[in-house]
């Protein structure tokens, strides 16, 4: 089973609240809200995006390429961790 459909259920509810402060911007534009709220909540909503891609791509690594917890001492799991680390805190 893939990883997507295993965590479907805890994706989806991620994507409704990205979805949530997507509205929550359309609304504050619409209400002609100050632009510094409007940045913040832009800036919340790219995080919670980073969140996701996070989230999907480290389950990418694990189920498609190598399982860094099958054999921690391999290099391909050292470099997937690595790989996930990297984008972890790239995305941060």
């Amino acid at each position: 089973m893939a990883h997507t459909i295993r965590d479907k259920k805890k994706l989806i509810n991620r994507v409704r609240r990205i979805r949530g402060q997507i509205e929550g911007i359309e609304r504050a534009l619409e209400a002609e809200k100050d632009c510094s709220s409007i940045l913040q909540s832009i800036a919340a909503t790219r995080g919670a995006i980073n969140g996701l891609m996070v989230e999907v791509l480290e389950g990418h690594v694990r189920f498609h390429i190598v399982d860094p917890d099958k054999d921690p001492e391999s290099d391909q799991s050292t470099a997937a961790q690595e790989l996930i680390d990297l984008v972890k805190t790239y995305l941060k």
